[in-house]
């Protein structure tokens, strides 16, 4: 998930993220209600990608060789 995360961030520029607590229905039908006061704008830093795709390549690794910590191999 770290991994995805990464290069998803890697690809954007900011995300808008919209608080579920204050929204109602009527602002996701209707196109005309702008949901300024709802709405939060995330912008990542340089290094975020770079810190997510590293964290999840070590766990991704140590996924891959916990059975042979256990003294049972995939093979």
């Amino acid at each position: 998930m770290m991994v995805i995360l990464g290069v998803e961030t890697m690809l954007i520029d900011s995300a808008t993220v919209y608080a579920a607590a204050d929204s109602s229905a009527v602002e996701f039908i209707d196109p005309g209600v702008t949901p300024a006061q709802t709405t939060k704008v995330w912008t990542p830093t340089e290094r975020f990608p770079w810190v997510m795709l590293a964290v999840g390549a070590v766990v991704i690794l140590y996924a891959i060789t916990l059975p042979k910590r256990w003294g049972r191999s995939g093979d």
